[in-house]
């Protein structure tokens, strides 16, 4: 073994003196070091003084490295994303990366290593005056043809249809077909298009007549029934504005009756004669105060010429000057 470690040394020095190392090694100053295998990455050069060989790691989970290498990390593995379109042909390894394919309904735009790394979706119909030459597949889209003349297409169908021959169905043509479109047939002739059309335009004014008409209905009913509020609210202000006026009643006593509001006050003498009542005067509670004349009834009062008699509702007190009643 030491000789057969001597022999490898010598090979690596005589190596390195022709200028090269041999395909899996790699130049450390004077000597050659071997590369990290697949599935592994570089962590730290060999030295022949310390007798060690360079030193790899195995690369994680989701990464791979292939063939020989002195990467410092380990590639990230290719990931198919069903939302691109894309799914896994052939999972990811520590050597080697992971190679995804296309689903149903899509093709292959930008394919890699027997692989595809970007996807579109088919289309599903094409324009009109196409129609569908050949459907999608894996690695091309949709293929649309041109429709040729006397023909039409909507654009979904795989092959374009013949123009319909007015004639040999016993009707005038209408309109000629084009490649979108079949001929139109119809009864009469080209100006019965013309008729149609004038038809249409005169209904058209009608109904616009119509709606002019009803606005100015309309309008014509809220001015009316604007001009009424005014006129009511006119009348309202009006009353607001008239007073009614009352008679003026005592502020102390209850309102007179009908017969205590014009009171005929007699008086009768001694001799059973009534005569009427002189001049009377309201008080502030009401009372109706007379003034009754000595000469008229000396009989009353002889040390008065000037009597009063109050009336305080159905009664009538008699009451002189000097304070007798």
């Amino acid at each position: 073994m030491h000789i057969l470690g001597t022999l490898m040394l010598i090979i690596c020095l005589a190596g390195y003196a022709l200028g090269s190392c041999p395909p899996d090694e790699y130049p450390v100053g004077s000597e050659c070091c071997p590369l990290c295998r697949s599935g592994s990455h570089f962590v730290k050069d060999c030295s022949m003084k310390n007798k060690s060989s360079t030193k790899c790691s195995s690369c994680p989970d989701g990464t791979f490295q292939a063939g020989n290498n002195k990467e410092k990390q380990c590639s990230t593995c290719t990931k198919c994303d069903a939302g691109l379109g894309l799914k896994v042909k052939k999972s990811c390894t520590s050597t080697s990366d992971a190679v995804c394919e296309v689903l149903d309904g899509f093709f292959c735009s930008d394919s890699n290593r027997g692989g595809c790394r970007t996807a579109q979706r088919h289309r599903l119909s094409c324009s009109p005056g196409h129609y569908i030459g050949q459907r999608g597949t894996a690695d091309k889209d949709t293929q649309c043809l041109h429709c040729t003349d006397g023909t039409f297409s909507d654009g979904t169908s795989t092959s374009c249809q013949n123009h319909t021959k007015c004639e040999s169905v016993g009707l005038n043509l209408m309109r000629p077909g084009t490649d979108s479109t079949d001929s139109e047939c119809g009864e009469h002739g080209p100006e019965a298009g013309l008729v149609a059309g004038v038809i249409s335009g005169v209904m058209l004014v009608m109904a616009l007549m119509a709606l002019i008409i009803g606005g100015l209905f309309l309008y014509k009913k809220r001015e009316k029934a604007n001009q009424r509020r005014d006129k009511k609210r006119e009348t309202q202000e009006e009353e607001r504005e008239i007073t009614v006026t009352t008679p003026l009643r005592s502020t102390d006593g209850p309102e007179p009756t009908g017969d205590q509001q014009d009171p005929t006050t007699t008086m009768e003498n001694h001799n059973g004669v009534q005569s009427p009542a002189p001049p009377s005067s309201l008080s502030h509670n009401g009372s109706v105060l007379v003034s009754v004349h000595q000469e008229d009834d000396p009989i009353v009062s002889p040390s008065s010429d000037k009597h009063t008699i109050t009336v305080n509702g159905p009664s009538v007190h008699f009451k002189s000057e000097n304070g007798a009643a």
